[in-house]
């Protein structure tokens, strides 16, 4: 059976300072790259036949550190990148505090 795997980015650097992020492409905060190995060692056992990811650096990061513990499925894991993956467009908003 198939399943689908869902994880959000870890904790960017204007999540911590509580700003509107969206496509602003900001990279992930100490406790983000913290978050995106735990998630690692949660997964560490599942095999994996593709990553997609936004095309976001935060994104990618914790993709990268995710499969970076994976042991199940090899190093020849596909990453997609797609703009669709995206975090929400906050226009004019975006930078600002919440």
């Amino acid at each position: 059976m198939a399943r689908l795997i869902l994880v959000r980015h870890g904790q960017s650097v204007w999540n911590a300072a509580n700003r509107f992020t969206g496509w602003t492409d900001v990279d992930l905060s100490e406790k983000g790259v913290e978050e995106a190995d735990e998630a690692g060692l949660q997964l560490a056992d599942i095999r994996f036949d593709v990553v997609h990811t936004s095309d976001l650096i935060r994104a990618q990061r914790t993709a990268e550190i995710i499969m970076g513990h994976n042991q199940a499925s090899g190093d020849d894991v596909p990453t997609r990148y797609d703009w669709r993956l995206n975090e929400r467009h906050y226009g004019a908003l975006q930078g600002l505090n919440k």
